[in-house]
């Protein structure tokens, strides 16, 4: 894709027009519904982003087949058990979810199937409407009760139950609220966390909300429903996968289970002789958590968003593989991210034989207390910069861990707490590669490391230190770093050079170690210099030792 081009999104199972009109706006939306495995694969490698629901399985077969191109995964809901973290993660494609816009509406279908599976209202219905169906075909003018089953359908009172919420993200959270309000005033004073073991051994109501993984599959099992009391009910508005169906199917045989209201199935749609479905004193919906037109219109505008900010290089506040970080932390870090991936390209540069690296000590220094500095995504970018210029391999946030395990590389965290108030996150961030070589003798520090040395001034990343030598540099275009002789016209003479050869010098800076003695230039150019260009620098009889960084 050229640079001037817009990306491309597929999205793979429908959206609200409002996210689709966003998605359109920036990027060039296919929408192509019902696709088979098949099909997808050989899409995907002409697409930059993929939207889907929960239908769409992502496997690693897609990320493989996109060739590097897939950048971002957009679903459109909270649930991500349908695409494959790991091979994304490997892949360096971000995955982002819509994890707020639907989150009222699964808890009032929460809700909503609990009181109706207390008042028996689903079976109720269609005993009433079997017995007219029966009038009707028979043209019999007086309505013939025959289904008004009032003493089969007595229910449970919801008032002093105890309902155990299995899950306390933000649905199941709205959940407890919603029971709250409906629960006896006298109870209405909060919730208690317990273990999971007393949650289903005490309730009378399960509502369960938790994540399909592989820690939660089939945790309603048959071992578990045997710790069960007697007569309780189950809602699941979560994953299917997170009950074992067969096993729920002998719990209500056995009376142990009274009844279940279920929105969700291992398999969907379930199988027409799926005798969970067809039992009496189940009921069912068809995967309608999140399905009311506002909550629609809202993952649609959710997902549409993260995805385009995605595209565009924004930190996402949704990211699932990736550090998750508040909206509001993103912005405050924002030029520290940069600070830290210049940091990392320019350390790594400074290194002889790049491949070498394999300990590398990042250091922040902060007034901020430890629990109010999250330094992964800093970590994360710092890893990216020392990566990227020495690997074929695409790093970005997502991959960055992975990539430098795979590499060998062991970073390291160090904070240092500073007196005084805390108006910013950091006061500055420091690199440091230890038991390599440099191409750059002046960047080794007194500890023996290559060693540079970073600030955000203004908005901006400025490296401040390279070794020993303090400078003030601009980390923006690329930088000559020259060690020289401490004397007059060092500047003009540099400045001449690159001027004869049409480089525009963006700035200049020297620190020094002593007047008369050794120094370092630090020039800021904007176009890479020829190679006879820095032949004649370094001919220059003052320039002990120069490095051209591209950054």
């Amino acid at each position: 894709m050229s640079m001037d081009a817009k990306p491309t999104v597929l999205v793979a199972e429908k959206l609200g027009q409002a996210g689709l009109d966003l998605l359109k706006d920036f990027a060039n939306v296919d929408c192509s519904y019902n696709l088979s495995p098949e099909e997808l694969c050989t899409k995907i490698s002409l697409c930059d982003a993929l939207i889907v629901r929960s239908a769409t399985k992502v496997s690693r077969e897609v990320f493989e087949s996109s060739g590097g191109r897939l950048k971002v995964v957009g679903r459109a809901g909270v649930g991500i058990d349908n695409v494959d973290l790991g091979a994304a993660t490997e892949h360096g494609c971000l995955v982002v979810n819509a994890p707020t816009a639907n989150t009222v509406a699964a808890a009032e279908h929460g809700i909503a199937l609990l009181t109706a599976m207390a008042r028996n209202v689903a079976q109720a219905d269609a005993s009433i409407k079997a017995g007219l169906y029966s009038v009707q075909l028979l043209y019999v003018c007086r309505l013939n009760f025959g289904k008004w089953l009032r003493n089969k359908y007595v229910g449970v009172s919801l008032v002093g139950k105890t309902l155990a919420v299995m899950g306390f993200g933000k649905v199941g959270t709205e959940v407890a609220r919603r029971a709250k309000g409906l629960a006896d005033r006298a109870h209405a004073i909060g919730v208690d966390l317990v273990s999971f073991d007393e949650a289903i051994s005490t309730a009378d109501f399960l509502s369960l909300h938790m994540p399909l993984t592989p820690a939660t599959s089939k945790i309603l099992n048959d071992e578990n429903f045997s710790k069960m009391k007697k007569g309780v009910r189950i809602v699941n508005v979560a994953r299917g996968g997170v009950i074992d169906e067969d096993a729920l199917v002998r719990a209500l045989d056995a009376g142990i289970v009274a009844q279940a209201a279920l929105d969700v199935f291992t398999v969907e749609p379930p199988p027409q002789d799926n005798k969970l479905v067809q039992h009496e004193n189940v009921t069912v919906t068809p995967h309608l958590g999140a399905s009311t037109m506002e909550a629609q219109e809202g993952v649609a505008i959710e997902i549409a968003e993260a995805v385009v900010g995605a595209l565009r290089g924004e930190l996402a506040s949704t990211a699932v593989n990736a550090p998750m970080v508040p909206a509001e932390v993103l912005t405050e870090l924002k030029p520290y991210v940069t600070l830290g991936e210049k940091l990392g390209r320019l350390a790594v540069q400074l290194v002889a034989g790049g491949s070498g690296v394999k300990s590398v000590k990042v250091t922040y220094t902060s007034a901020r207390a430890p629990d109010d500095l999250d330094t992964r995504l800093l970590r994360a970018m710092v890893t990216k910069g020392l990566i990227e210029p020495i690997s074929s391999v695409f790093v970005n946030l997502v991959n960055a861990d992975f990539t430098a395990k795979q590499r060998g590389i062991r970073i390291t965290e160090e904070r240092v707490i500073l007196d005084g108030s805390p108006e910013k996150p950091l006061q500055s961030i420091q690199v440091q590669i230890a038991n390599v070589e440099s191409r750059f003798a002046s960047a080794i520090s007194e500890s023996g490391k290559v060693s540079v040395e970073g600030k955000v001034k203004d908005g901006l990343p400025h490296l401040t230190k390279v070794g020993a030598f303090e400078v003030d540099v601009s980390l923006e275009g690329n930088i000559i770093l020259c060690r020289q002789v401490d004397q007059p016209g060092m500047i003009g003479t540099v400045g001449s050079i690159l001027g004869e050869e049409n480089v525009n010098v963006s700035f200049m800076s020297v620190g020094r170690t002593a007047p008369r003695k050794q120094a370092i230039m630090a020039i800021g150019v904007d176009e890479q210099p020829s190679k006879s260009v820095l032949k004649r620098i370094g001919e220059i009889p003052a320039v002990e030792e120069f490095v051209f960084l591209d950054l």
